[in-house]
């Protein structure tokens, strides 16, 4: 028998631990972020365990240290057959952060081009510097963290402002991905483009 958890039994859970609550969620965020699971899903559950604020500096610091130890996990032990796995476009995107490390991936950070976790593998396997990649990590997620963890904090009053604001916020995001990512460049939508499972 699968058995669902309870919405109110885990709110009671990381709320009721006081200060451990919000550390073991961001622990929990870092592991989850190195394995690659979607991150949209435990924002938005930050922003209703914590709030707005609350849950930005959870899911901030738990995003920000699961990218940097994603990064160098590939950098460090996986470089090699990541360089196998995906070629032309690992070389492509390398010559881009080579030259402008910084620029390029606080673009790809704001405009989300390819899955947050997924490009958290693939830059260790480029030129970037670690200080270019987790500075242009921390400013680029900032944005979507806000509207997610909005959203979150006012999923019980979905007519509040709060949550009115948090869903214009994300509609104008998608709008500005979609209008961006028509005018990338072919040569960098072909390097950045994640390519099916086998």
């Amino acid at each position: 028998v699968l058995v669902r958890p309870d919405p109110d039994e885990i709110e009671e859970a990381f709320t009721g631990l006081g200060i451990f609550g919000p550390l073991l969620f961001a622990l929990a965020y870092v592991a989850l972020t190195v394995l690659l699971v979607p991150g949209a899903p435990l924002t938005i559950a930050a922003g209703a365990l914590f709030g707005v604020v609350g849950g930005g500096i959870v899911v901030m610091v738990g995003a920000t240290t699961g990218a940097g130890l994603a990064f160098l996990i590939s950098r460090r032990s996986t470089r090699g057959a990541v360089e196998q796995a995906r070629g032309a476009r690992l070389e492509a995107l390398e010559r881009r952060f080579g030259g402008q490390g910084f620029p390029a991936m606080l673009m790809l950070r704001l405009i989300p081009l390819v899955p947050f976790n997924a490009l958290n593998y693939a830059a260790g396997a480029t030129a970037i510097s670690t200080r270019d990649y987790m500075l242009a990590t921390l400013i680029g997620i900032a944005p979507g963290v806000f509207v997610f963890t909005a959203l979150g904090a006012g999923l019980s009053d979905p007519l509040s402002p709060l949550f009115i604001a948090a869903v214009l916020l994300l509609i104008g995001m998608s709008l500005l991905t979609w209008r961006v990512s028509r005018r990338v460049p072919a040569d960098l939508d072909a390097d950045v483009t994640p390519e099916e499972p086998a």
